[in-house]
C-alpha cells in the first residue's frame, strides 16, 4: 500500500502530506515555551482547585532540582509514575522530564506481579506512587535499583496538604511529594541538553508471552505525533482558548499525547479522577464547559445513559475524540443528538505515540472508520505471506513514520518480529482501506481483547489461571459486551479429581491481574478444541462463546 490511495483525499480536504516540525528538539523545550507564554492561565484543574502554567513551572522545576541534587539522577534514568488523574500528575511528569529522565507510566490498579515486572524490567530509580497504591508497592520493594519512593495524595501540589491521608506505613523511608517540593525549592535545577532521539517515555504494553514490553518513545516520536495531530486539526487548537475534559487516565498514551498537544497551545485541562462516579463526572462537565472531549466508546455510552447529562451546557463543545476501541455508530449518533458533535475516531497504539490515522477536521460526519493516515505516515496492509493485500482486501496494518517507537526496551527478539525487513511496524491489527483511503479496523491478528479501551492479552490471563493447581488447561477469548465493548471469557478444563469452581478461580486470578483483566465469565468444559498438533484453537472457542 502506498500513500497514493489517500493522496486525493488529502488534496480534497486541504491536508499537507508532510508535517512541519517546529524548532524544538525536545518535548521539554516545547513545554517550557508554553509555561512562559501562558503563565497566567490555568493549565490543569479539578473541582477542588487548579494549577496555573506559572505554578506548574515552579513546582516541576523544584521537583526536577530535587531529583538532580538529592537523588542524583542522570540523563536517561528511568522514573516510574503510578498516579491517577490528579493535579500532582502533570507536576511529577514535567519534573521528571525536566530532570532529563525517562518517565515510566504505571497503572495504579496493577497487581504485585504486574508492577514488579515493570519496575524490574525498566530498572526504575524511583517511583512516585498514589497513596491508594502503596500497599501493592510495599510487596515489590525488593528491587535494589529503586532508590526512593515518593508518595502522593490528592491535594494541590505545593499547598502543604498533598500528603494528607497517605497509606504508606508499610513502606520504610517513604517520602511525601510535599517534602520533595519543599526541599527542591531550595535547590538549583540544572537544565539538561536533550536531543530528539533521547528517550521520553517507556510505555509498557502487553505481549504475547504475557509479560509487558516497554515501547521506547523518544522526544522526536511525540513531537512528530503532536505535529501530525495539529496538521489534521488546525482550527481545533486555538491558542489560550481550548478547554479539555480528560477522563481517560493520563498514564494511557492516548490521553497523554492529546493532553501534551493541548498544553503546547495553553489549554486548560480538567482532570477526571474517577469517571465511574457519574454524578461527580457530570458536575465537573457542567463546571468545565469543555471545547474538547476525548473518550472510549464505553465512556461515551456510559454518559449517554445518565439522565442528568441534559444538565450540561455543550454549546462550547467543538470536538469529541474517540479512540482505544471502535466507536459504535449508534453511540456517535446519540452523542451528536445530545451535544451537537459527532465522535471523531482515530487509530493508534502505544508503539506509535499513539496516532496512526484520524478523521481530520474537514470531515463533517461519522465515517465508521479511523480516518486517513496522518501526514508523514505510510501504511501498508500485508497478507499472511507478507505481500501487499489486494485492493479492498483486509491485511495486517503495518506502519512507518516519525511517530513509530525506537523499539521495545531490551527486547531484541521482539523487535525482530515487530518490524518488517523494510522497517514497517507490524501492529497486529487487521484493516481495510476504502476508496478514499480511510482506514477501517476489521479484526485483530493478535488475540487481544479490549475492555473499555484497555488491552487484555489472553496469554497473560491464561498464564495466571494456570498457576492454580486445580486447572489442567484453559483458553481466553473476548466476547461482546454492551457496557465494556468486550469482556474477558475463560474456558477451563479441570484436573482430574479437582472440584475447582468459578468463585475460587476468580479469587485466584485477582491476585495476579488488574480488575479489568479478570474474566467476567468462566466456563468449565470437558475439553478444548485443538489442531492436529495440539494447539488450542481460539477461533473455535469464540464460536462456542
Amino acid at each position: 500500500m502506498t500513500q497514493s490511495l489517500w493522496a486525493a483525499t488529502y488534496q480534497s480536504l486541504g491536508i499537507v502530506p508532510r508535517i512541519e516540525m517546529g524548532t524544538e528538539v525536545s518535548l521539554v523545550s516545547a513545554l517550557d515555551q508554553a509555561l512562559l507564554t501562558y503563565a497566567g492561565r490555568a493549565a490543569f484543574q479539578v473541582p477542588q482547585g487548579k494549577l496555573s502554567y506559572a505554578e506548574l513551572d515552579r513546582q516541576s522545576a523544584a521537583l526536577a532540582a530535587w531529583l538532580q541534587n538529592q537523588l542524583g539522577v542522570q540523563r536517561g534514568d528511568r522514573i516510574a509514575v503510578m498516579l491517577p488523574n490528579i493535579l500532582a500528575y502533570p507536576v511529577v511528569m514535567l519534573g521528571v522530564l525536566r530532570a532529563g529522565c525517562v518517565l515510566v507510566n504505571a497503572n495504579p490498579l496493577y497487581t504485585v506481579r504486574e508492577l514488579e515486572h515493570q519496575l524490574h524490567d525498566a530498572d526504575c530509580k524511583a517511583i512516585f506512587v498514589y497513596s491508594g497504591s502503596t500497599a501493592t508497592l510495599a510487596q515489590v520493594l525488593r528491587n535494589p535499583a529503586l532508590a526512593s519512593v515518593i508518595c502522593v495524595g490528592d491535594g494541590l501540589p505545593g499547598a502543604g496538604h498533598g500528603c494528607l491521608g497517605l497509606n504508606d506505613e508499610q513502606i520504610d523511608d517513604a517520602l511525601h511529594l510535599e517534602q520533595v517540593l519543599a526541599v527542591g525549592r531550595q535547590m538549583q535545577r540544572t537544565p539538561v541538553s536533550l536531543s530528539a532521539d533521547d528517550l521520553l517515555f517507556l510505555q509498557y504494553t502487553g505481549g504475547t508471552t504475557g509479560l509487558s514490553k516497554g515501547a521506547m518513545l523518544s522526544h522526536a516520536n511525540l513531537l512528530a505525533n503532536i505535529a501530525q495531530y495539529k496538521a489534521v486539526m488546525p482550527s481545533m487548537l486555538r491558542p489560550g482558548e481550548e478547554v479539555l475534559a480528560t477522563a481517560i487516565p493520563l498514564y494511557h498514551i492516548f490521553a497523554l499525547m492529546v493532553s501534551l498537544t493541548y498544553m503546547t497551545v495553553g489549554a486548560t485541562n480538567w482532570l477526571v479522577a474517577n469517571p465511574r462516579d457519574m454524578d461527580g463526572f457530570i458536575e465537573l462537565l457542567k463546571q468545565a464547559r469543555p471545547s474538547v472531549f476525548m473518550g472510549v466508546n464505553t465512556l461515551y455510552a456510559g454518559l449517554l445513559a445518565q439522565p442528568r447529562l441534559t444538565e450540561v451546557d455543550f454549546s462550547y463543545l467543538r470536538l469529541s475524540i474517540g479512540g482505544g476501541a471502535a466507536i459504535q455508530a449508534a453511540v456517535s449518533e446519540r452523542w451528536l443528538a445530545m451535544t451537537g458533535t459527532f465522535i471523531r475516531e482515530g487509530f493508534g497504539l502505544s508503539e506509535t505515540s499513539p496516532m496512526v490515522s484520524f478523521n481530520p477536521e474537514a470531515i463533517t460526519e461519522f465515517t465508521a472508520t479511523t480516518g486517513v493516515p496522518v501526514p508523514g505516515t505510510d501504511v501498508r496492509l500485508l497478507d499472511d505471506d507478507g505481500r501487499n493485500a489486494a485492493a479492498g482486501a483486509p491485511g495486517e496494518i503495518c506502519v512507518k513514520g516519525p511517530q513509530v517507537m525506537q523499539g521495545y526496551w531490551r527486547q531484541p527478539d521482539a523487535n525482530a518480529q515487530a518490524f518488517t525487513a523494510d522497517g514497517y511496524f507490524r501492529t497486529g491489527d487487521i484493516g481495510t482501506f476504502d476508496a478514499r483511503g480511510l482506514l477501517k479496523i476489521v479484526d485483530r491478528k493478535k488475540d487481544m481483547i479490549i475492555v473499555s479501551g484497555f488491552n487484555v492479552f489472553p496469554n497473560e490471563v491464561e498464564e495466571a489461571a494456570s498457576r492454580h493447581p486445580g486447572l489442567l488447561e484453559c483458553a481466553c477469548v473476548g466476547v461482546p459486551d454492551d457496557k465494556t465493548g468486550e469482556a474477558v471469557c475463560l474456558y477451563v478444563v479441570r484436573r482430574v479429581g479437582s472440584s475447582l469452581e468459578e468463585g475460587e478461580l476468580s479469587t485466584h486470578l485477582r491476585e495476579y491481574l488488574a480488575a479489568y483483566k479478570v474474566p467476567r465469565r468462566i466456563v468449565f468444559v470437558a475439553e478444548l478444541p485443538k489442531s492436529g498438533v495440539g494447539k488450542i484453537l481460539r477461533r473455535k472457542i469464540r464460536e462456542l462463546a
